[in-house]
């Protein structure tokens, strides 16, 4: 079945490169968002190819996984707008480059976020590399982000390119992004960052996409809707510990410190206790040497609040660190709204950097991303240390 004709939203010019081929790679996951991507390139007059990545193998038909289901849908959607569509098995590769790296990190006692890594080593990498050898110009995914081209004498090909935010600051996914490349975003489209989600939702009804009210996936991607510390527990031994307060009094007994992260309310397991405010408890800290878990009671109280952070493997889009004297935003967190900062980095350690907040922030976490912005544009990030 073919799709009735419409008016595509055309991007600006700044957001689309050279066509050259004309032949772009869709990632379709099976979601709308991917969908709508496809259709509006095809619509622009692309030779549109999609492409399904399978990356987790493990468990793959159990009630936890979507990934069949996600290849019919992504198959289905490829038949109404009259592409082609091929799956290929990326699961090697995350395994080695996301997955063992989630593994090491919650191991540490830190909380990775491993969409990140996935969009760096995965979607921007492995599948990249498979798109060009399939004769693609470009890929494109259904992320909300946009990719601004400008031209700079200096870089490579006479362009730079700039990770913008999704028009859609609602759904915008740039802090994922942050790792990307100059390469990586010179053959990058995101053809609905320049949407509203409401508006993708109502072209993909429109032309009759099977996924037009399909629900958004949310969390880790191998993990689905399955409880997180059942999860953990088949790849990581678990090692109980006391649980003590700021104090140093013992109120319970944790089952091993990589099943916690900081800011955590719920499941720490000293629900029944009684003690001083009555306010909820959030787990604070963690002592790795002494595989002690430290909580707190209460939001707000002090070990919670953060006023500045150091980040490691620090990566700038533009290729260097933004100068000392900007004004910048960032994120600890995905969602959060951007917190005023002082950006402050060394020539001898040029893969770190410290944030200086004008305010304190809540649970920084180690493992997470600090991610920076001025105004519109992504700047790149470190994982907090």
């Amino acid at each position: 079945m073919s799709a009735p004709a419409a008016a595509a939203p055309a991007p600006s010019p700044a957001a689309v490169p050279a066509p050259g081929a004309r032949r772009v790679v869709v990632g379709l996951s099976g979601g709308v968002d991917s969908a709508v991507s496809a259709w509006l390139l095809k619509e622009q007059g692309w030779d549109v190819v999609g492409l399904f990545m399978k990356n987790w193998e493990d468990d793959d038909d159990s009630e936890y996984c979507s990934t069949r289901q996600d290849w019919l849908d992504a198959a289905s959607v490829a038949d109404v707008i009259g592409i082609d569509i091929e799956a290929v098995n990326f699961a090697a590769e995350y395994r080695e480059r996301v997955f063992a790296d989630f593994l090491r990190e919650y191991s540490a006692g830190r909380t990775p976020n491993p969409d990140v890594l996935c969009n760096a080593e995965i979607k921007f990498k492995a599948f990249l590399d498979h798109a060009m050898r399939m004769g693609a110009s470009c890929i494109a995914t259904g992320h909300y982000a946009r990719v601004r081209r400008l031209a700079d004498a200096g870089a490579e090909g006479g362009l730079r390119h700039e990770l913008l935010r999704g028009l859609d600051v609602s759904k915008d996914q740039s802090y994922f992004l942050h790792r990307l490349t100059q390469a990586q975003l010179s053959r990058a489209m995101f053809p609905v960052g320049e949407l509203p989600k409401t508006e993708v939702r109502a072209i993909a009804a429109r032309i009759g996409l099977p996924v037009a009210a399909k629900k958004d996936s949310t969390g880790i991607c191998f993990i689905g809707e399955r409880p997180f510390r059942d999860f953990l527990n088949r790849y990581l031994p678990t090692a109980p510990g006391p649980i003590l307060t700021d104090d140093g009094r013992r109120v319970g007994e944790h089952v091993g410190l990589a099943f916690y992260t900081l800011g955590q309310r719920k499941g720490i397991g000293v629900g029944g206790q009684k003690a001083g405010s009555g306010e909820a408890w959030y787990v604070a800290r963690k002592d790795m040497a002494a595989n002690t878990l430290y909580v707190v009671q209460g939001h707000d109280h002090p070990w919670l609040q953060a006023d500045r952070l150091h980040a490691d493997d620090a990566h700038w889009i533009a290729g260097a660190p933004p100068p000392a004297d900007a004004t910048l935003g960032a994120k600890t967190r995905y969602r959060q709204t951007d917190a005023p900062c002082r950006l402050r980095t060394d020539p001898r350690e040029p893969g770190a950097f410290e944030l200086a907040f004008d305010a304190p922030q809540w649970a920084v976490t180690p493992g997470q991303s600090a991610v920076l912005y001025h105004g519109e544009v992504c700047l790149g990030g470190g994982m907090i240390a």
